[in-house]
């Protein structure tokens, strides 16, 4: 669309990280959602993204991220308002809160970890990534992963509640998802044995 452009494209950019220090996990990263075209963008680029959205996350064997930012209204978050209408029984959404280091002083998201104020099935994960800066900066990930490990070793809330300490850090949500990958493959391993034996006897069908 021109290097120029800040549109967005439904043709999806593959990008295969190998390393001994990483899960096992397909990660599809969506456009953000949004309202408003900014100079350089098409006026309907508020409904491709959407689109776009609701074609990945549609897939009944995909993990949705709900991802809001910790230092914005939670009951106004898009990401979540999505994801109830791709999975209103909530089996696959797990929300993602971001920016909690940007945060007012004296405040925190324990409520919202204990899931009392939008309640989801699976509950939520907390992380602190990498600012603009500390990328200009050239902060590595492995430098972001410690600094974010200190964050909540050290934060007088997240620290002493032992319910919350595991839901904490992008190490813990890559774990949780690898789990809930597991179990998924686990329970669609029934009806894939029964695909393959009626595509096999297909197969044989015409070979006779």
């Amino acid at each position: 669309t021109g290097a120029l452009s800040k549109g967005v494209s439904a043709n999806p950019i593959h990008l295969k990280i190998y390393s001994p220090k990483v899960l096992s996990l397909t990660m599809v990263d969506l456009p953000g959602l949004t309202k408003v075209a900014i100079k350089g963008q098409p006026e309907d680029i508020a409904d491709q993204i959407l689109q776009i959205n609701v074609q990945y996350g549609s897939n009944p064997n995909a993990i949705l991220l709900a991802v809001t930012g910790a230092n914005t209204d939670l009951a106004s978050s898009d990401a979540l308002k999505l994801a109830r209408e791709l999975d209103p029984r909530g089996d696959r959404t797990i929300g993602v809160l971001t920016k909690l280091d940007l945060m007012d002083p004296g405040t925190d998201v324990g409520e919202i970890m204990h899931n009392r104020v939008i309640p989801l099935r699976r509950g939520y994960i907390a992380v602190v990534n990498r600012g603009q800066r500390d990328i200009d900066a050239d902060l590595s990930i492995q430098v972001g992963l410690r600094n974010e490990e200190r964050y909540f070793r050290t934060h007088p809330v997240y620290s002493r509640d032992r319910s919350i300490s595991g839901k904490c850090g992008t190490m813990n949500l890559a774990r949780n998802l690898n789990g809930i990958l597991i179990h998924h493959i686990r329970d669609c391993l029934p009806e894939l044995k029964i695909r393959i034996a009626n595509m096999m006897g297909d197969v044989q069908s015409e070979l006779d």
